[in-house]
């Protein structure tokens, strides 16, 4: 059947109001809507009585022993709230290790002995549920027949309520447990590294002579990194349906050469959309601050302000789900995949993590002098150190096969770990290193000129946009993480590397005061230590270079190029030894995980690669054969009526090579395809990495060959100019 793109790329322009309904929407007043679907701590506060609030928020706050005795009572508090929201249903959410959320609906109702029903919720269904554990990825913690699993009432991270236009429930989240007690989501190892990163920062504290600080916890801010596009060409792909990226297409005329997209004018449409999915996250709590033009065609940007960890990691997970739900609202399709067009940047999500006291206090704030604040530089040499010391954990908090399109190409950092500290950071610690910091470098004025624009204060040091771990201010930014990725194993992994570093620094420190040294001199001399220790993984420069690949090999950094290169360092002795020492994650949980993220990269690619055979016969090759049957029919009909017809030729040769490329190619893959590998799951992996992706790129190579020559009416996909430029 001929395509007839014209048509399709004019219901996609017209086809919806910049508003989605044609209405026109009222105001959005933030202030009255902030937290409205959220049972947060003001809600909490309200509705519960004075001594069950308080003991709550000593759990919520300062991390105290949780009281079942009043699960009752907050359930039945949560349970008027949400009916009062219209909820008829409640559900334990939680995150196993799909990488997604999950729920088990159950409903208020009970029946009653009068024929009616009643809204019932105890705090026994408050604090646990039972879904089936074996329906998730267990990494053979559990045996598939073995069922049982648990999930948690999490009461650090506030209830929710979930609208739909027919009605809507009540979401708690929660953590999941087997029945033997291993985790078998991301939200348990992550309230596990917490703890351990609040314990050595609070003992570091101690040292510095601080009282009343009773709780440290790492705060992040997760900027989100997506496509939209409209849902007229999503559901005419198989590749983006299925796999979330195209395997197929050639690049477009124009792609983002112009550097115009970038922070340009929002379209309506998609301002619409987007004002709208921020006003869904401001009733949820969710504290969305920052929106614009990505650099790609079709991609923008959604920021939050810096929340507790836990929290963030789940705000981030709603943040996905609420961009992909709206979006349709709009007759458009929200791409969360790294990658999801070839040529064009791909998405990512820079995790902005430090570290702060609940007397308000940032570790990681440098003041106007940081050579003078003993504080900052022991916890910035401490996360160096865990930095320097763990590359390969960071790395694979970042494996994926969808993020190894991205890492090292140019648009997103390389998959080699350095940290970036800015030039005045890194004097401060040379002079440290030197013998000790007398000044620090200062910015001075930004003078533009004229008198019209006021002397503007300039930072001491530039930003790097290269790098993949970079101090920013008064944060760490990890560039490295995936746009599709939930951020809790990479949190999970500086949480618990920077525990070790504090842990093993305050010894030592411990040690130097306890033989007499003055604190001032103690830490400087642990600071001192640790730079000279670690300051290999220290990089200013521009993290694109071959020469910084040269020069990352000359100091014994990591190159873990690939996901199967990462995943197979996540079980070292090392690794298993930090994870076990701080309580984060068991031998077995470890391995449990390494065995599912292996599985994952195989199946993912065993997806991409069976979708690319498919779509390569049944659409590429007939649409390609139709064509070159067209032009042979063409130089037949000139043959006879006399007319030249070299340049048809000369196309139809070209068309005839590339078909015969492509089937090759597609031979080779089918092959590759039946083949696994081996019987391990390493073993396919490896397959997949070494075999398959290889042959996905030679079908690909052909086909976007054939895309450039083939008759537009006759090509069965959507191309890249429509996807990305019809709004």
């Amino acid at each position: 059947m001929s395509r007839h793109e014209s048509d399709y790329n004019l219901v996609a322009a017209t086809k919806f109001s910049p508003n989605g309904s044609g209405k026109k929407a009222g105001p959005m007043d933030i202030e009255r809507i902030f937290g409205e679907n959220a049972f947060g701590m003001e809600e909490m506060e309200n509705r519960l009585p004075k001594e069950i609030y308080k003991s709550l928020r000593a759990t919520i706050d300062k991390g105290h022993t949780l009281d079942p005795t009043i699960a009752d009572v907050v359930a039945l508090a949560m349970k008027e709230w949400a009916v009062e929201r219209g909820a008829t249903h409640f559900t334990h959410w939680f995150q196993p290790l799909t990488g997604s959320t999950a729920e088990k609906h159950d409903s208020f109702i009970t029946p009653n002995k009068g024929g009616g029903a009643i809204a019932r919720f105890s705090g026994k269904e408050l604090i646990q549920g039972e879904p089936d554990a074996s329906s998730f990825p267990s990494g053979g913690l559990r045996a598939t027949f073995e069922a049982r699993g648990y999930t948690i009432w999490d009461p650090t991270s506030p209830a929710f309520i979930v609208e739909n236009a027919n009605g809507s429930y009540l979401a708690i989240p929660t953590a999941f447990a087997s029945w033997s007690g291993e985790a078998l989501d991301a939200k348990t190892p992550l309230l596990r590294s917490m703890e351990a990163i609040n314990t050595q920062a609070l003992r570091a504290l101690e040292l510095f002579g601080h009282q009343g600080i009773t709780k440290v916890a790492s705060t992040v801010g997760v900027e989100q990194e997506y496509f939209l596009i409209d849902e007229q060409y999503y559901f005419r792909r198989p590749d983006l349906m299925i796999t979330g990226r195209t395997l197929v297409g050639a690049k477009p005329p124009r792609g983002q050469e112009l550097d115009d997209h970038y922070f340009g004018s929002i379209p309506d449409r998609v301002l619409s959309c987007m004002l709208e999915t921020e006003k869904e996250l401001y009733r949820l709590g969710i504290p969305v601050k920052t929106r614009h033009n990505e650099v790609a065609p079709s991609q923008y940007e959604l920021a939050p302000l810096y929340e507790n960890t836990n929290i963030a990691c789940d705000h981030q997970q709603l943040i996905m789900i609420t961009l992909q739900r709206i979006a349709r609202n709009y007759g458009m399709v929200c791409l969360l995949h790294e990658k999801p067009f070839k040529g064009v940047n791909g998405s990512g999500k820079h995790n902005n993590w430090s570290l702060g006291t609940d007397t308000g206090l940032n570790l990681l704030e440098p003041g106007d002098n940081p050579h003078d604040n003993l504080q900052f530089l022991f916890f910035c040499a401490a996360v160096i150190k865990a930095v320097y010391r763990h590359q390969d954990l960071l790395r694979v908090s970042v494996a994926s096969a969808a993020n190894d399109h991205r890492l090292g190409a140019n648009e997103a950092p390389p998959a080699i770990i350095s940290i970036f500290l800015g030039e005045q950071l890194e004097d401060v610690f040379n002079q440290i290193e030197s013998g000790a910091a007398t000044k620090s470098k200062q910015g001075g004025l930004l003078g533009l000129g004229t008198p019209v624009l006021p002397d503007l204060p300039r930072h001491a040091g530039d930003r790097n946009r290269t790098s993949p771990f970079a101090f920013t201010g008064n944060k760490f930014e990890f560039r490295a993480v995936g746009s599709s990725q939930s951020v809790s194993f990479a949190n999970v992994v500086l949480n618990t590397i920077a525990a070790e570093a504090l842990d093993e620094m305050s010894d030592i420190l411990e040690s130097k005061l306890a033989d007499g040294a003055d604190l001032e001199m103690a830490v400087a001399a642990v600071v001192r230590e640790t730079v000279h220790e670690s300051k290999d993984i220290l990089f200013g420069g521009d993290n694109y270079t071959d020469e910084w690949h040269e020069e990352a090999e000359r100091r014994g950094l990591l190159n873990l190029k690939t996901t199967v290169d990462a995943l197979e360092t996540l079980v070292s002795e090392k690794n298993i030894k930090l994870f076990e020492t701080y309580g984060v994650l068991s031998e077995a949980e470890l391995r449990s995980r390494e065995d599912i993220w292996v599985e994952q990269y195989f199946l993912s690619i065993n997806i991409e690669a069976e979708t690319t055979e498919h779509m390569a016969r049944t659409m590429v090759m007939p649409a390609a054969t139709r064509y070159l049957d067209s032009l042979v029919d063409t130089i037949q009909k000139g043959k006879k009526a006399g007319v030249s017809t070299k340049g048809v030729k000369l196309v139809a040769d070209h068309a005839a090579a590339y078909v015969d490329e492509l089937q090759v190619a597609l031979g080779e893959l089918i092959d590759q395809n039946k083949e696994l590998g081996g019987d391990s799951v390493h073993e396919k992996a490896h397959h997949m990495l070494d075999n398959v992706i290889p042959a996905m790129m030679k079908v690909r190579h052909a086909t976007d060959r054939l895309e450039r020559i083939t008759a537009g009416d006759l090509w069965p996909l959507p191309t890249y100019r429509d996807i990305l430029f019809v709004k």
